[in-house]
């Protein structure tokens, strides 16, 4: 509140306010959407892999990004009516909860599409000892240790965001495993084609040229969403925390709103990009909405 009042005094950028019919619409559609999928998983027993245990933590990521966008909006709104006060020690608690909640979205997505990025390494270039490596019981345990630091580390940063020293490790690590993950897709895209050109001569070797570009193609596009929808509000954080008072930082600042919604987007398009282009998923879904018919 006091960085969005002296913005008001350094700058002439007008205050972008996305209207809450918009919020309230967007966050209702992704956290359906990633409930859809979770549901799907859930009663598909040929969908017990480790490829969809971490789509689905990936869905749950999503999931709390919108909640929190929801919760946060919600609390505005009671602001301004006059229940909640924003400097009261329940509200503050409140607050602190929501930001725990969004961190933890936040390191949950990153962690779960490096979990993806790992289990499709392993089935381009280990196929033949897949299930050796990548068993259920082993996924599981990765997705528990994941989850767990993530609580861990959400519940810290959000009760020391006023340090610097928290909030720098913090927004260093978002480039970092961005960089780690875009470093491993293009390893496997090299690989990946110097295996084409080796078996060129196989009549299969059209099909694996194509599985291995459609994936390429597909892993990309992901990647492109994920830093367009969150890149914004980490950027702002930064800002936020070390150059409020100028005057093009406070400019920055004053989309606020439309970078939120832009998390709560990403909600909405994750699943269209992995579950929704599953054919096993797709079929699951018709199966759900037939019966549900």
């Amino acid at each position: 509140e006091n960085i969005s009042d002296f913005s008001l005094n350094v700058t002439d950028c007008t205050q972008v306010v996305v209207p809450e019919e918009v919020f309230f619409t967007v966050a209702a559609a992704g956290i359906l959407e990633n409930l859809l999928v979770l549901v799907a998983v859930i009663r598909n027993k040929n969908l017990h892999l480790p490829m969809y245990f971490f789509i689905c933590s990936l869905a749950i990521s999503d999931m709390l990004g919108s909640l929190y966008k929801t919760l946060e909006n919600i609390f505005i709104i009671l602001c301004k009516m006059g229940y909640l006060t924003r400097r009261g020690d329940f509200e503050k608690k409140l607050d602190d909860a929501m930001d725990s909640m969004f961190i933890l979205s936040l390191l949950g997505s990153i962690f779960s599409l490096l979990a993806i990025a790992a289990d499709r390494y392993i089935t381009i270039f280990y196929a033949l000892r897949y299930h050796n490596i990548m068993t259920l019981r082993r996924a599981l345990v990765i997705l528990a240790i994941i989850w767990t630091f993530c609580a861990g580390s959400s519940i810290a940063i959000a009760l020391f965001s006023y340090e610097a020293a928290t909030v720098i490790p913090f927004t260093i690590l978002f480039p970092l495993m961005m960089f780690f993950i875009l470093c491993l897709y293009v390893h496997m895209f090299l690989l990946a084609r110097s295996h084409a050109k080796k078996i060129a001569s196989l009549p299969t070797s059209t099909v694996h040229q194509r599985t291995n570009m459609k994936g390429a193609i597909t892993l990309t596009i992901f990647l492109g969403v994920f830093l367009c929808c969150w890149a914004p509000f980490v950027l702002h954080i930064l800002l936020a925390r070390f150059c409020p008072h100028n005057p093009y930082c406070a400019c920055y600042m004053s989309i606020f709103h439309v970078n939120g919604t832009l998390i709560m987007c990403n909600a909405i398009i994750d699943p269209m990009i992995f579950a929704f282009r599953s054919p096993e998923l797709r079929s699951t879904f018709k199966k759900m909405f037939c019966c549900a018919r």
